[in-house]
């Protein structure tokens, strides 16, 4: 129960916040505040702090312009402080996460009276390696072996040393943390990469670096803070390695998941596994080529070398055991169908054919020996650097030690797939999907990719996370589908018990927004037609000196659109796949800026996360519903699933997902209060199908315009 010193306390934070600020009290905020501090503050706990009973997963759809990040963060903070445990804040975008970080969490402690500590968390690879910075200035990096194949080209050019030395002056010098994203330029990706590191590869408090290195000094400021911003990812790859890696153990935290309607997709593709044969052969001989040289070491300790003779003998039994694989995925793939450019082989309800699947159980036998034997020299190697039972050089053992953790870590990704191919699929529930694809390997060259991933996301959520964080709010303004949580709930593996609530937007639609649906003679499922009445109808709809988001389904229909319109308009278009979105964004408002009028043809990717208030996007135009292209082999694997227990994938899946990209897509148009406009939506199913009806009926309430 909340007790009434924290409901004093937030409420009062929220009354000096407005008050400071100047600010007018939002309904939907106050109702976002009081429900997340009522469920929070109502979780039971024990005398340890520990969760013992009671709700402690909190939804909560929020529209744009509820102000969220104040609400979750005003009711959040004192009861995480009250219960001693860190608040976790994750995004699903970097674009958030810096809003978050850098303007809306330093305003609440300026005009909130809260106090508490701030940190960002960023993944390993957002920071330098002195380790590898030094193996490259020193002329040692060429012995390191990479992760991938093909990872290191050649020895760096003048300009890559160049900026290496920079980085080590720098760094020496205080004027640098080692953070990427504090360098004073953009960072070319390749130079990056070669002095940057994961936990893979990364030695720990074993480098002889730890004491000046930039992760860790992070990690340690990240430890002494009471709320840490994250992304989505960030997370996910703390709960893979098992909770409190990167992050405090679940146990000891609380979640907010912004943004968390992406959460489901984030963990499906997490989880993950495949495995591409020829890239795999490729790193395997490269693994054998570089044990070649520790092996001539004459000085060598003779249990450390035996380690590393069986290793190189695993290595080779693994390469040797994908020879038959080759003929077993060409023979596969003569069955496969073209799918956007490459051929892809599904396996219906994730059943693989039994050559293949012996072939896997065979593979599994080999690359699980490897990570076991990895496991085993790992901890040789890290009891000779701890406690000093081995006569090698410190520099040999952490490089060795660097090169073993890789080797595990690349044999575990490939054990996983293993393991998934050689399970039994008839006991899974839901199944996994598999499939086989041809793809793109660079330079013209192709290679056979096996894939397996979670067809939800429910089962790994619920035992990573729910069951055993401390609270989590999740928070997005499209959680519904159709006016229910059912969709967000089965994907997310939400408990029956977590409480979900909708507040209200502080937009009033219907006086600042038209929903139009203009008559048309033709069927947006005849694709020709369809396009052919766009071109037409365009040039009438469009205010040509006003700002204007046309929105497509399909990036074929974009470009016959756009070629189709009359140069008049034409002239005006800014059409995605032409210039970079951030260009399209850039120049639209300097055209509107300049008085002139600007219209932007996009997809997706424009559909959500793009801020465009007022005078930028004053008609927001809807090509088509955005039904899902049914080529993804995990969404069908879905859809086959739930066909096979008598429901409806088109009613439970396609429609609902529609439905809520229909909502992002118009969400387009109101950014803030004053903000006025209209909704066109071109596509007539949407009032003469019944699922269309429901869709319209989901929508918020503009005023509806139906010719």
């Amino acid at each position: 129960m909340l007790s009434d010193a924290l409901k004093q306390q937030i409420q009062g934070a929220y009354r000096q916040f407005l008050d400071s600020k100047s600010l007018r009290p939002r309904l939907g905020q106050r109702l976002m505040i009081a429900h997340i501090a009522r469920v929070l503050g109502g979780i039971k706990r024990n005398q340890d702090h520990k969760r013992s009973g009671g709700d402690h997963l909190c939804v909560v759809e929020a529209g744009t312009g509820t102000g969220k990040t104040l609400a979750y963060a005003l009711a959040a903070i004192p009861i995480a402080r009250e219960c001693d445990k860190t608040l976790v804040i994750a995004t699903a975008t970097v674009a958030l996460q810096e809003q978050i970080l850098q303007r809306d969490l330093p305003d609440i402690l300026q005009h909130s009276g809260l106090s508490f500590t701030l940190s960002l968390s960023k993944g390993r690879r957002r920071y330098l390696c002195l380790s590898k910075l030094d193996q490259i200035l020193s002329g040692g990096d060429a012995a390191t072996l990479p992760l991938y194949p093909d990872e290191r080209s050649a020895a760096p050019d003048n300009s890559a040393l160049a900026l290496y030395t920079r980085f080590a002056d720098t760094l020496a010098s205080g004027q640098w943390d080692g953070d990427r994203d504090n360098w004073d330029s953009v960072l070319p990706e390749e130079q990056w990469q070669r002095v940057t590191t994961d936990h893979a590869q990364c030695s720990g408090r074993r480098c002889s670096h730890v004491k000046q290195c930039s992760f860790f000094k992070a990690r340690e400021s990240m430890a002494q803070a009471e709320v840490v911003v994250a992304n989505h990812d960030l997370v996910l790859a703390d709960l893979a390695l098992g909770g409190g890696a990167i992050l405090p153990p679940p146990e000891e935290c609380i979640y907010i998941f912004d943004e968390a309607h992406h959460l489901p997709d984030k963990v499906i593709n997490h989880f993950s596994a495949n495995f591409r044969l020829g890239a795999s052969e490729r790193w395997l001989e490269q693994a054998e080529r570089s044990i070649a040289p520790i092996l001539a070491i004459p000085a060598m300790q003779k249990s450390l070398r035996g380690q590393f003779d069986s290793l190189l003998n695993l290595l080779v039994a693994a390469r040797e055991a994908l020879n038959p694989l080759r003929p077993i995925l060409v023979e596969l793939l003569e069955g496969a169908v073209e799918r956007q450019g490459n051929k892809q082989l599904r396996f219906e309800e994730g059943r693989v054919p039994e050559r293949l699947a012996e072939r896997a159980r065979e593979l599994r036998v080999a690359f699980a020996a490897l990570v076991q034997h990895c496991e085993a020299m790992s901890d040789t190697l890290q009891d000779g650097l701890d406690k000093g039972t081995l006569e090698q050089r410190r520099d040999e053992l952490e490089q060795w030690l660097g090169d073993v953790s890789a080797m595990r870590f690349r044999c575990q990704n490939m054990l996983a797939l293993w393991q998934s191919y050689a399970s039994d699929s008839r006991t899974e529930k839901p199944p996994i999907a598999r499939w086989l694809i041809l793809v793109d390997a660079g330079q013209g060259l192709k290679d056979m990719e096996l894939n397996s991933s979670p067809i939800l996301a429910a089962k790994t959520l619920q035992s990573s996370l729910w069951s055993r964080c401390y609270g989590a709010v999740l928070t997005s303004a499209t959680l519904t589908a159709l006016g229910s949580f059912k969709r967000f709930s089965m994907r997310a593996g939400l408990y029956e018990d977590a409480s979900f609530e909708v507040v209200p937007s502080p937009f009033n639609h219907a006086d600042a927004g038209q929903l139009h649906v203009p008559a048309m003679n033709c069927d947006a499922g005849d694709a020709q037609a369809h396009t052919d009445a766009l071109i037409e109808m365009l040039p009438q709809l469009l205010d040509k000196a006003a700002g204007s988001l046309v929105l497509f389904a399909s990036r074929k229909q974009l470009n016959a659109v756009y070629e189709g319109v009359p140069l008049s308009l034409r002239s005006l278009i800014l059409a995605q796949g032409e210039l970079p979105k951030h260009d399209i964004l850039r120049q639209h408002r300097e055209r509107l800026d300049a008085g002139k009028g600007s219209v932007i043809f996009g997809l997706a990717s424009f559909a959500e996360g793009v801020d465009l208030p007022g005078k930028y996007c004053s008609h927001v135009v809807i090509a088509k519903i955005p039904f899902a292209v049914p080529e993804d082999p995990v969404e069908e694997a879905l859809a086959e699933w739930i066909s096979a227990n008598n429901g409806n994938p088109f009613m439970e899946i396609t429609v609902p997902d529609a439905a809520v990209r229909l909502i992002q897509a118009s969400g387009r148009l109101l950014r803030s209060e004053s903000d006025r406009g209209k909704i066109s939506i071109l596509d007539r199913r949407i009032v003469t199908r019944q699922y269309g009806r429901k869709m319209l009926d989901s929508m918020p309430p503009y005023q509806q315009v139906i010719e």
